[in-house]
């Protein structure tokens, strides 16, 4: 789920949420063997649900995996799993998933945990799974039939501009064939053509503009064949899929208090539009941008981020270097969000590697920031996944 914290106490587990976790933490440490055997008793069960799912399988069993633990983290919480499912269960029309699909998903699903649960499948634990994935699948079910009702299952969208900003860094510029609704902070899944079933996430990088455009900053990772291809294959007139906007990275404008945004890497692109979106409603509330990098030279954003502070007297930027640094401050993104506090009547924003987004939680909170008011989009996005 986005990463909104909650300060609430936690009640006791259900009988069915004690089970489930038992299940789970059982085959954590099998989770490739559990995955693998699930797809392929589904294909071999439904032969023609194979075709729906990309190529090469090892990122799909990690998104999998990451999402039963997302649904059983939260099998109590009524408000957070269902907000996460709805937005499951739309993301999952892009690739051709009817409900129909949903039994034949939960029998081989029952099968695997059968399978490689020994010591904690019974009849109790079965039972508690079937109640808990038939609850799940009804909620992504009846997203997917809301969401029907008012758009398509992705958008064709064709390359208007791309920017190299770095050797692996690429500003891609995108006209959607029909209206796009997003909010700042929010992200989208994208396929491109040469990897047909390979879905990626990147944020918007500026609030809804008025020509339609929407921007993505792509950085090209090792082994990423989506992000590679947008940053070194992508010309003018290709043309890519859109899935539905995700994420909850967004703003709260009746709050009054200031926004700490903490964006590493090409993770500054949603705080960028988060930035622009505070400027059209005005810009009462201080904004203080960090923006962090391995080297001045990764800073690729960083002179757009100064023009807009030298417009904006609500805002400021601080650029943060972890080696050689000659711009900002040099060191690591939470060791300067600490030096620069305390945050208390701050909300705060993190985008970027997950690693800088568990330790940036940390710098947070202990900067007085308390967790429910921090907002990032990094746990239990199973189709986030960088690539």
């Amino acid at each position: 789920m986005a990463g909104n914290g909650n300060g609430n106490a936690k009640e006791a587990p259900s009988p069915d949420a004690m089970v489930i976790r038992r299940t789970l933490a059982e085959i954590e440490p099998l989770a490739d063997d559990v995955t693998s055997y699930f797809y392929a008793l589904l294909f071999v069960r439904n032969p023609g649900v194979r075709e729906m799912f990309p190529i090469a399988m090892s990122a799909q069993r990690d998104r999998l995996f990451r999402a039963l633990l997302t649904a059983a983290e939260h099998i109590d919480d009524t408000v957070t799993l269902t907000d996460y499912l709805f937005n499951l269960g739309r993301g999952h029309r892009k690739y051709g998933t009817r409900s129909e699909h949903y039994p034949a998903v939960g029998e081989c699903l029952m099968a695997a945990l059968e399978r490689y649960a020994p010591r904690t499948w019974g009849p109790d634990a079965e039972a508690a799974w079937v109640r808990a994935y038939t609850a799940i699948s009804q909620i992504m079910i009846d997203a997917a039939a809301e969401d029907e009702l008012r758009s398509p299952p992705w958008w064709l969208a064709e390359i208007v501009g791309h920017e190299r900003r770095t050797s692996d860094v690429a500003v891609v510029t995108v006209r959607p064939d029909q209206p796009y609704p997003y909010r700042a902070g929010q992200y989208a899944s994208v396929e491109t053509p040469w990897w047909p079933r390979e879905w990626r996430s990147f944020s918007f990088a500026s609030c809804p503009r008025s020509d339609g455009l929407l921007l993505f900053h792509v950085k090209a990772v090792p082994a990423g064949w989506v992000s590679r291809a947008l940053v070194h294959r992508a010309r003018l007139g290709d043309v890519l899929r859109l899935g539905p906007p995700g994420g909850s990275m967004t703003l709260d404008h009746s709050s009054g208090r200031g926004l700490l945004c903490v964006g590493g890497s090409t993770g500054i692109a949603p705080i960028r539009a988060l930035v622009e979106e505070v400027a059209e409603h005005g810009g009462r509330r201080p904004v203080e941008v960090f923006f962090g990098a391995n080297r001045d030279a990764e800073l690729y954003d960083l002179d757009h981020l100064l023009g807009l502070e030298r417009r904006y007297p609500w805002l400021a930027v601080r650029p943060v270097v972890a080696e050689y640094a000659t711009r900002g401050f040099a060191g690591r993104l939470p060791e300067a969000v600490r030096k620069f506090g305390p945050w208390r009547e701050f909300d705060g924003y993190l985008s970027g590697p997950p690693q800088m987004i568990r330790k940036s939680v940390d710098a947070l909170v202990s900067a007085g920031i308390p967790p429910d008011r921090i907002r990032h989009d990094f746990m239990g996005t199973p189709d986030a996944a960088d690539g």
